[in-house]
């Protein structure tokens, strides 16, 4: 689904645009989904940026209670994602189902200011949690069928740049209102909340609902069929929970899951990573908050030229790839001297990752699921890597507290590389780019 302008006739930019040979590289629709994220982002980071330590130092938690609440922060959306993506393919409207769950985390954000207890703290979290995971299928399902097959891996790495602009932004801002706040942590809290309600308003006033509009050559659909603002044909029966579970019975779309929680079951949790280098650096506590901003930097720079190269020589390449660096970062972190470099080695790594497969692993997708259950498709994918991942955070945080973190961090490196050698073979591809 490309755009049009709502007074000329559905697809006649976009005809007029191939007769010339002008393909717009990416959609409106992407450009202003990504603008809604930079700004949510920038509200999420804020909070993530100060968490782990408001936590461990503050409310003195141990990193068994840590991993306890992180993997609960991570976790929870990966059941809520199956739900928002079968209720937006169901009711053909990603921008509702995505628009409540972007007003649920925004209505979170305050209620941090008035808990302290780990149950009230992982209650408030779980909600937030529970936001994200309603948004995130519809989003990316936007972004997939308002792209061509063979254009996917970019417009996900624009998208994720996007994202990413903020996730940048966020923790700048937390380290500028710590330093400059008395009660530092409530007023990144405060502030966080605020910007939430921006990004919501954004969505709902900026993102297109239900439209008749022609979906692009490669997307998938009959051309010049008219589609809601989903991209799916008008008329189709409303999607089953039955339908949506049958897409476990395509082979590559079992497989991209599988490895994907295969890998999450190795992949330590970001907090963790920043935890284990504030402490390998040995770098003060005022400076913490700005760590996830090195991640940033990176992912901003490579998300988009990383989609680009996945497009063209394969996203299981670039996706294998990109736990490679993780694993890198993994072994500074055990046996590097601490210098001054490590911390921008181990960031630079880190945000490599998330470059190579943040957005190549939805874009994988495109070629496999139909488009009128490609939100349901994305779900199943992103709440299997997210299990794996809350699995992971539980037993990192467990390990860390009766072996220490260097057996935790060891054992999770060593296990990330036997993953990553599975993943390699089942991933290997057999006449496709995906």
């Amino acid at each position: 689904m490309y755009l049009t302008d709502r007074s000329a006739p559905a697809g006649a930019d976009t005809e007029r645009g191939r007769r010339r040979g002008l393909r717009p590289k990416v959609a409106p629709v992407v450009l202003v989904l990504g603008t809604v994220s930079l700004i949510t982002d920038i509200s999420s980071e804020m909070v993530t940026a100060v968490l782990p330590l408001y936590l461990v130092t503050t409310l003195g938690f141990s990193p068994l209670g840590f991993g306890a609440l992180d993997g609960v922060y991570n976790g929870v959306s990966a059941l809520v994602q199956l739900t928002g993506g079968h209720l937006a393919d169901r009711v053909r409207n990603h921008k509702l189902i995505a628009g409540l769950g972007y007003g649920l985390s925004a209505l979170c954000k305050p209620l941090l200011l008035l808990t302290s207890s780990i149950g009230a703290l992982g209650t408030v979290l779980a909600l937030d949690r529970t936001g994200k995971g309603l948004r995130t299928a519809p989003r990316d399902a936007m972004i997939s069928l308002s792209t061509p097959s063979d254009r996917q891996g970019r417009a996900f790495g624009i998208h994720r740049a996007m994202d990413t602009t903020g996730a940048m932004l966020g923790p700048l801002a937390a380290f500028l209102i710590l330093n400059a706040a008395a009660d530092g942590y409530d007023a990144v809290f405060g502030v966080s909340a605020c910007v939430a309600v921006l990004g919501v308003v954004v969505l709902v006033l900026f993102v297109p609902g239900r439209r008749h509009d022609t979906v692009p050559d490669g997307a998938g659909a009959r051309q010049g069929a008219p589609t809601d603002a989903a991209g799916v044909p008008q008329g189709r029966p409303p999607v089953r929970v039955r339908e949506a579970l049958a897409l476990l019975r395509l082979p590559r779309l079992r497989a991209l899951a599988g490895c994907a929680a295969l890998l999450g079951l190795t992949t330590v949790s970001d907090a963790f990573v920043y935890l284990l280098l504030q402490r390998r650096a040995g770098l003060a506590e005022e400076w913490f908050p700005l760590l996830p901003l090195g991640t940033a930097v990176v992912f901003l720079l490579l998300a988009v030229p990383f989609g680009a190269l996945a497009d063209r020589i394969g996203r299981h390449t670039v996706f294998l790839a990109g736990h490679m660096a993780l694993l890198t970062a993994y072994a500074l972190l055990l046996w590097a001297p601490a210098t001054p470099a490590l911390p921008f080695l181990v960031l630079a790594l880190h945000g490599v990752f998330y470059a190579a497969t943040d957005g190549v692993l939805p874009a994988a997708l495109a070629a496999t699921v139909p488009e009128h259950l490609r939100a349901s498709g994305l779900a199943i994918v992103g709440t299997s890597q997210a299990l794996a991942r809350f699995c992971c955070s539980l037993g990192f945080g467990a390990a860390w507290t009766v072996w220490g973190y260097g057996p935790a961090l060891a054992g999770s490196a060593v296990g990330l590389l036997c993953c990553a050698v599975v993943a390699g073979l089942v991933l290997r591809p057999k006449g496709t780019t995906g």
